[in-house]
């Protein structure tokens, strides 16, 4: 495991489940006033992981973080992200084909913890993002995951392309959007060792990405929108991989 970054996460369902995939937890404070019964779990969890608690007035909590923290907010070790071994690793200790997502240059941190939400639903092994020009591992990001940032491991590497060479190079197809002479999504065969590229929010997929693609599906739309959120369109092809694989 490689890189780290310093964060707060905020909020009791992001909390809660750095707490139970064992994650390092520096301290936690809870804001007075917050009824105990409703973080029974999380501060037994604390206590058995031997977590400083520490209850404080709400605007000491309001000073940690910006983000809506519900009277819940803790200091954590550094996001630790993962090597492309680990994704394969993954797939293999499931028994399954490897299935990744490829990010290209997503910015929007909402998008990010919304994609590793789902992720995490429809069984994905990882996802991989580039360095540049591109959002990372942030508390808004494990916002938005609602605590799927514990469970979903995120490679983030120097060139994407080179990547997608070396992927290949191990089996895996490579699969992209593109709205122009392309296959209906629901035709995929998604029973392959997969890695799906998602454009970013304002350019979608780049062009040497789509050279390298070794199937280009589009998402049929009927009104008058010409594109989807980057999160929507992820979300649609991770569930159709999903739905392919429940069939085997």
């Amino acid at each position: 495991m490689t890189e780290q970054t310093n964060e707060m996460i905020a909020g009791k369902n992001p909390v809660l489940e750095a707490l139970r995939s064992g994650r390092e937890i520096n301290k936690l404070w809870i804001a007075e006033g917050v009824k105990k019964t409703g973080v029974q779990e999380l501060l037994d969890l604390a206590r058995e992981r031997g977590v400083l608690v520490q209850f404080v007035p709400k605007k000491k909590v309001d000073q940690l973080t910006d983000a809506n923290h519900q009277g819940i907010v803790a200091a954590v070790a550094a996001y630790t992200y993962a090597e492309l071994d680990d994704l394969f690793a993954v797939a293999a200790q499931k028994q399954e084909d490897p299935f990744f997502l490829i990010l290209d240059e997503l910015e929007d941190p909402h998008n990010l913890g919304s994609i590793m939400r789902t992720a995490d639903a429809a069984g994905a092994h990882g996802i991989i993002i580039p360095k540049r020009r591109a959002v990372g591992l942030t508390a808004v990001v494990a916002k938005a995951s609602t605590g799927a940032i514990e469970h979903v491991p995120v490679v983030r590497v120097t060139n994407l392309a080179q990547t997608v060479d070396e992927l290949k190079d191990r089996g895996v197809w490579i699969a992209g959007t593109d709205a122009k002479g392309s296959v209906d999504y629901r035709k995929m065969d998604a029973t392959l060792p997969l890695a799906i590229i998602i454009g970013s929010e304002g350019k979608g997929m780049s062009r040497l990405l789509k050279e390298k693609c070794d199937f280009l599906y589009h998402l049929p739309m009927v009104g008058h929108v010409t594109s989807l959120n980057a999160s929507v369109a992820a979300a649609l092809l991770m569930y159709e991989v999903y739905r392919n694989r429940q069939r085997l």
